[in-house]
């Protein structure tokens, strides 16, 4: 989460109604399924303009909750729920600053988001690519609870400093979430009040876009940790700065306090937005490993012990944010397929076919 990865280029928002809901479709949308993506059924795109990204089910699978900026290259993104049977969308974060990643509570009557809302109205300024490709993490970002409506709207977190990229276990006692607080970006854990909060990593470098898995007994996410001296010193030297650079990031599964840790892949590339398969025995995430040039982020699968590595996607530009309906038959994700101009990343969603 953070995940507005600019190699991801996001865009969208209008919202069309999936055809098992009513039986039409875009009127523009062509195939969508791609030669090669075998594990895909029917596939339906859910927005069409704007910038949007980061969908999440709620545990009972009936909606959806993510992040759309609605006019490309104006304001800031802002949170909205999404009734795939419906089509109906609602506004759910303040309008107001940057928001990003949005997950419901096990119960589905309240959301997780962060936003910068409550430091200033307005966005926060971008980052300063002048030192390459860097995302920033804003110290004026917070963690807050609200109702589904929108209402009712709780900080949780208080600490300066980016605090960020949460979500829920399914057993419903812990949220995990990256913070800066002890002056590194790493994942702790607190209750669903925003008390008890523990540190769950502790090595030098960015940890990020956690997980719990279905059980609630492990934990996945995306890191980088600097090796050399020259790394090292790349990373502090940005952080102070608020920013880092994602040009390396590699997915990590760990028990859920953090003990146990397996590194999943190790490939030189930028793999993120790991998000596990309901069996608990799989991790589909985005990497662009199969392009030198660093650009194609396609979609991949791969066991809990590294094993079985496969590609999902063959569709050019960006494929990412796969996240599982809870029980397993449909997967939504963003993708710049069917795009309406260069870089617009749309909402899709899809029958998934756990055997080829």
């Amino acid at each position: 989460m953070n995940t507005s990865p600019a190699i991801i280029l996001l865009a969208t928002t209008t919202i069309a109604v999936p055809s098992w809901a009513s039986g039409q479709e875009h009127p523009d949308t062509p195939d969508l399924v791609r030669p090669g993506e075998s594990r895909f059924g029917e596939m339906q795109q859910l927005t069409f303009a704007g910038e949007n990204a980061e969908a999440y089910w709620s545990f009972d699978g009936s909606t959806l909750v993510y992040q759309s900026t609605r006019t490309p290259g104006e304001g800031c993104d802002q949170i909205y729920t999404y009734d795939p049977a419906t089509g109906q969308q609602q506004l759910v974060s303040t309008g107001d600053g940057r928001t990003t990643c949005s997950y419901f509570y096990p119960g589905g009557d309240r959301i997780l988001y962060s936003s910068t809302h409550h430091f200033s109205r307005a966005c926060p300024t971008p980052p300063d690519f002048s030192r390459g490709y860097v995302w920033a993490v804003y110290p004026s970002f917070d963690i807050f609870a609200a109702d589904v409506d929108g209402t009712n709207l709780r900080q949780l977190t208080n600490e300066f400093g980016y605090d960020a990229e949460a979500t829920f276990s399914p057993t419903g006692d812990r949220i995990i979430f990256t913070s800066i607080r002890d002056g590194d970006l790493d994942l702790y854990s607190m209750r669903p009040d925003g008390s008890d909060v523990t540190r769950v990593t502790d090595r030098l470098g960015y940890d990020g876009g956690a997980f719990y898995s279905p059980d609630g007994t492990k934990i996945v996410w995306r890191a980088h940790y600097p090796e050399t001296a020259e790394e090292r010193e790349d990373y502090l030297s940005l952080l102070a700065e608020g920013l880092i650079r994602p040009s390396a990031l590699d997915i990590y599964v760990a028990d859920a306090d953090g003990s146990n840790i397996r590194q999943l892949t190790d490939n030189g590339a930028a793999n993120f937005a790991p998000y596990w398969h309901p069996s608990g025995e799989q991790i589909i995430f985005s990497s662009n490993m199969d392009d030198p040039r660093g650009r194609e982020f396609e979609l991949y699968l791969i066991n809990v012990d590294g094993t079985g590595l496969e590609r999902i996607t063959w569709s050019e530009g960006f494929d990412g944010f796969p996240v599982f309906h809870p029980d397993g038959t449909r997967l939504v994700f963003g993708s710049n397929r069917n795009m309406s101009h260069e870089g617009n990343t749309n909402l899709f969603l899809v029958e998934w076919r756990d055997s080829r």
